[in-house]
């Protein structure tokens, strides 16, 4: 920005305070109690300085706490785009930034690694419940930039950047109520924040509780055994077979972070939880014969409705320091937690002795069910607990400079544990008992090749290339490898490319491995080669001669600023998966399994199966591909607010820089920065929209065996796999009124002859999983940003509204079989019991 009258632009410059960016001054609760005891600090300053001409330029410095990289952000939100999504928390404004944080990589969960400042922590439970008016901005990274902090490249990056002063005591209560009526979720939180610069404090106690569904309540009824009658006033399955469990749950969740001076700080975290699940399991029911040979379903409360229960007690702790070391920085993260479970389950009575007095003569099959012919079976006990440990330190810094600019390495050594007992009563076997260690370490280099900041090449753009390798030693199971290097030119200011390949070695799950072999008989399953279902033994447990998983991938991205409006940009990414020696579950027994995996069947003498070995198995290969496009838009709109504190050059943009800080909103969907677009009280919107086409998706189960297309009929598992599917999110927030709207959507699929059988409809020659869209709608109002109303009724200080929607269509996939019925494992009651959801939610910041 160039200021023609220097004189004026100096007076302006040196007498206007430049505040933080954020909505209309004695609106927001937070700004009014940072005052007390201190002002709300202002954010480092936008310098004036004086070019050639005489004229005054507006120099920006960095924000702390930035992610320095040389590849750009995906999008980053100022305080007024925060705002704008009205999230009462950092783990409810990730769920809504999910579009943006989700990666295609087709590895991993999908989550993102988390920074805080900048820096490492040891979990997400640090800053869950911090409310997001302490956040001063967001920055949201693609996969790359994890390698710089010790992460693997399949997850992206999200840096929640704090404010230096913050106080606050708030509430938030919410209720969740179906459409359809049949339960409620009810929920309070209470959070307390203290933040003074490196040192914080975060307390957060929440409650749960959620009332059960049963199939009843959703018009779902099981059908008799084939050819037997029913008697009318048995009670029915339906009202005693659950859909949702009543859930329980209690959270207290503290950190604690403290300054050591130098730029070092330490922070610790601990956490417990208890889960009470209870569930209804159905009733006991048996088939009676009449002497005629004609059949008669029974069912009974006798001796009392079946059912479970599930309690789990958590207990987790987390360390973090961070330390500089002159130039390097150490950050050292440790964490730990145990989780005891106990589950105790009905077992069906003994019913037999019903049929003996039907053979006696004594007992119609028509008649009340006798007390003492109902014998009960004793209870089932399952007990485990599992504990975790990782720790990790990685040391980052600038080893040498190039020509183009400082390189950047990252360290990393680690160790993780894991451990896994349990026993359960109602099976004979020896209980399990397994361990596993995984030390690691590894090394990420940055080298700028070519820079246009310091003036070497500069006419190729920006160039920088990244090479990293780390090694894993598994305790039971070996040593394993990963490496990997990308390239990265930034072709002008606005337009960066970027390519990735990444090869990497993955072990078995510690259970797939090592589980104690289990044998169970009985089990019901349907013989796809015979057309018939059987009683058989089924074995599963650990299989020690899994191998190891051979992983290579692809990414080739582009991403634009667009040049319409301030907050627009198009990423566009290729993704490749190639892998050989994946572990899977073993797949639905159809004729092409049974041949690749001889012995794991076995027939009598007339074909009719006795048992199947279900243990996991190795797939020979697995592939596929995608192409993926997020589109994001924003901006300010509205007129300008008079009594909007605002600064001298709010709104501007710094030259040499797309975005606040020097940093590209490369992602847009936000990024106005301090005193950017909304902070003179405008409003402002954005719309975020992601696009993946998947390519090709292929498995071959053994070396030579028939390549599965999963996209064209083929399946390993229930539905296939969609070939298109789309996220939306967007909204805006004006003077204190927000709206929100998000969708998805997933193309329809098919599966195949015997494939649509081992989805669960046997007989079935083909299953037509149709299309689905779902659409999510929240609006809120912050009365705490309405003076009038606050000058009329303090109580409404700090005070926000909202009302939400879930699936706002009540939209469920239609699925049905080659005669166009729906088959009765997908009724919308089994695929969506919650079906549309409406939620009123209240907030208050003491």
């Amino acid at each position: 920005m160039v200021l023609p009258d220097r004189a004026a632009a100096m007076a302006l410059l040196a007498l206007t305070p430049l505040p933080a960016a954020a909505a209309p001054a004695a609106t927001s609760v937070q700004q009014e109690q940072e005052q007390e005891p201190a002002a709300a600090p202002a954010p480092e300053p936008e310098t004036g300085t004086t070019d050639a001409d005489g004229d005054i330029v507006v120099v920006a410095t960095r924000v702390r706490g930035e992610v320095e990289t040389a590849v750009p952000p995906i999008i980053t939100l100022s305080e007024d785009d925060i705002a704008a999504y009205g999230a009462g928390s950092l783990q409810a404004l990730l769920t809504a930034l999910a579009p943006q944080t989700g990666t295609g990589r087709g590895r991993g969960d999908g989550t993102p690694s988390v920074l805080l400042n900048g820096l490492r922590i040891a979990s997400f439970r640090e800053i869950r419940s911090i409310p997001p008016e302490a956040i001063r901005r967001v920055e949201v990274l693609p996969e790359e930039v994890a390698l710089k902090y010790g992460f693997r490249p399949d997850q992206r990056v999200v840096n929640f950047i704090l404010k230096d002063k913050f106080r606050s005591f708030g509430s938030e209560t919410e209720v969740k109520l179906p459409g359809a009526g049949g339960f409620s979720d009810l929920s309070e939180e209470a959070t307390l924040t203290r933040i003074e610069k490196a040192s914080r404090i975060n307390l957060t106690g929440t409650l749960e509780r959620r009332s059960p569904l049963t199939e009843a309540e959703r018009g779902i009824v099981q059908p008799a055994a084939s050819g037997a009658a029913t008697v009318s006033t048995d009670p029915k399955q339906g009202d005693y077979r659950p859909l949702l469990a009543d859930a329980r749950s209690a959270v207290l969740n503290g950190t604690w972070a403290k300054s050591l001076g130098t730029g070092a700080s330490i922070t610790l975290n601990g956490l417990v939880q208890r889960n009470d699940n209870r569930s209804l399991n159905g009733l006991n029911t048996i088939v009676l014969t009449a002497p005629d040979g004609s059949l008669t379903q029974r069912t009974t409360l006798l001796p009392a409705p079946l059912a479970s229960r599930t309690v789990s007690d958590t207990v987790s702790a987390g360390a973090t320091l961070n330390v500089p070391l002159g130039p390097w920085q150490l950050a050292w993260t440790s964490d730990g937690s145990h989780v005891a479970t106990t589950t105790t389950i009905d077992a069906r009575a003994d019913l037999s002795g019903l049929q003996t007095m039907v053979d006696q003569g004594t007992f119609s099959p028509f008649g009340a069910l006798p007390a003492d012919a109902v014998l009960p079976a004793p209870q089932g006990v399952a007990r485990s607990k599992s504990d975790t440990a990782t720790t990790l330190a990685t040391v980052t810094g600038s080893p040498l400079r190039l020509p183009g600019g400082q390189t950047a390495l990252t360290l990393k050594a680690g160790f993780a544990y894991s451990g896994l007992r349990s026993a359960d009563s109602r099976q004979l076997g020896a209980p399990a008992n397994l361990k596993r260690g995984d030390g690691q370490a590894g090394f990420s280099l940055d080298l700028p090749i070519t820079s246009r900041r310091e003036g070497f090449g500069g006419k190729l753009g920006d160039i920088s290339l990244n090479v990293n390798a780390e090694a894993h030693t598994v305790s039971d199971f070996g040593g394993l490898t990963a490496w990997g290097a990308g390239l990265t030119w930034g072709a002008t200011p606005k337009l960066t490319f970027a390519a990735n390949y990444i090869a990497s070695e993955k072990a078995p799950g510690l259970a797939d491995l090592g589980a104690p072999v289990t044998v169970t008989t009985g089990v019901a399953l349907y013989d796809f080669t015979r057309g018939e279902s059987v009683l058989a033994t089924v074995i599963t447990g650990g299989n020690p001669a899994l191998t190891k998983e051979r992983q290579r991938d692809i990414k080739l991205s582009a991403n634009w600023d667009l040049p319409i409006g301030k907050e627009s940009a198009l990423l566009v990414e290729y993704f490749r998966n190639r892998s050989q020696g994946t572990t899977n579950a073993f797949p639905l027994l159809t004729p092409d399994v049974e041949a690749a995996f001889p012995g794991r069947v076995l027939r009598d003498s007339s074909g009719r199966i006795v048992s199947v070995d279900q243990r996991a198995v190795t797939f020979a290969e697995t592939t596929g591909s995608r192409l993926r496009a997020s589109l994001n838009f924003g901006g300010p709109f509205g007129k300008p607010d008079p009594g909007a504190r605002r600064g001298a050059f709010a709104g501007t943009r710094r030259p040499g820089s797309g975005g606040p800080g020097g940093a590209r909103p490369a992602g847009g969907g936000g990024g106005g920065g301090r005193g950017g677009p909304g902070g003179d009280g405008r409003g402002h919107w954005n719309l975020s929209l992601a696009y993946t086409q998947e390519l090709d998706e292929t498995a071959r189960i053994v070396p030579g065996g028939r390549v599965l297309d999963l996209l064209n009929g083929d399946a390993l598992s229930g539905a296939g796999i969609s070939r298109r599917s789309a996220t939306l999110e967007g909204g805006g927030f004006y003077r204190g009124f927000g709206l929100r709207i998000s969708g998805t959507y997933a193309s329809g699929t098919h599966v195949d002859g015997a494939q649509a059988s081992s989805a669960g409809v046997p007989g079935a020659s083909r299953l037509d999983f149709g299309d689905l869209a779902t659409f999510n709608l929240r609006g809120f109002i912050d009365l705490g940003r309405m003076p009038k109303l606050v000058s009329r009724a303090p109580f409404f200080k700090g005070t926000r509204i909202a009302l939400g929607v879930n699936n706002l269509f009540d939209a469920v996939q239609k699925v049905t079989d080659q005669t166009g019925a729906t088959p009765l494992r997908y009724q919308r009651g089994y695929l969506n019991p919650e079906g549309r959801v409406f939620s009123i939610e209240l907030r208050k910041q003491f």
